[in-house]
């Protein structure tokens, strides 16, 4: 049976190590050659915490790529498919706020979490102002791009419940964790004169399970595209 501290740095690896990935699915296909560097070298951030997270339960090459579906922690937020450019920047506002705001109270504290959390804060707090320059400017843009931005917003707000809810060994102030990302979040979106997506959670129902190692079935696809090469062909070195 895995220590709090472990189940803690597993939940929060794994969101790394899959948003990293959904990330890194835009080389080449950004909508321009700026934003394939930038997406690029968040993604290349997010993967460094991941692994310094993940080594803290295991071997991480393991723990990444010979792991089953019902076995990853992360968030269902960070496995949901790309999607357009908007999509994917509405997502990324929703979780660098968090993990911004998680970071700066597990860099305060004194768990074996908070040497990687102070580490990474620096490199969050540029992913977090990426997203808000974007929301800014698509949501104030076109019409198009306000209309995109909005429903990226829309159909990924049911997914962040799940940020908030208690991990083993995840030392914070869930309350004040939710109350400052709720304030963030919607200080950026009326300034970006869009319009923060009412009730529990849009849709009439709230995503969740992905902790418990219950996920969305684009997970398992996105899964055997990021293991495919490490598990065909074992023991293979560079």
């Amino acid at each position: 049976m895995s220590s709090p501290s472990t189940a803690a740095a597993l939940a929060l690896g794994d969101d790394a190590l899959v948003l990293s990935h959904r990330l890194g699915e835009w080389a080449g296909h950004a909508p321009v050659l700026e934003e394939d560097v930038a997406l690029a070298n968040i993604a290349l951030d997010l993967l460094g915490q991941a692994r310094l997270l993940l080594s803290l339960v295991g071997d991480e090459d393991e723990l990444a790529y010979l792991r089953e579906e019902r076995a990853f922690r992360n968030t269902q937020l960070v496995e949901q498919e790309r999607g357009d450019f908007a999509h994917t920047i509405a997502r990324q506002l929703y979780f660098s706020t968090y993990q911004a705001l998680l970071y700066g109270q597990l860099a305060d504290g004194m768990g074996p979490l908070a040497p990687i959390a102070a580490k990474a804060a620096k490199e969050v707090a540029y992913h977090r102002d990426h997203a808000e320059h974007w929301t800014l400017r698509l949501g104030d843009g076109t019409p198009e791009s306000h209309d995109r931005m909005q429903r990226g917003l829309d159909a990924l707000w049911r997914y962040t419940g799940e940020l908030f809810e208690p991990v083993d060994g995840l030392e914070v102030d869930t309350a004040a964790l939710r109350e400052g990302w709720q304030a963030g979040i919607t200080d950026v979106i009326e300034r970006a004169t869009l319009t923060v997506p009412t009730g529990p959670r849009r849709g009439g129902w709230s995503a969740g399970g992905g902790r418990r190692g219950i996920h969305t079935e684009v997970f398992g696809r996105m899964l055997a595209e990021m293991q495919h090469l490490h598990r065909s062909h074992p023991g293979a070195t560079w």
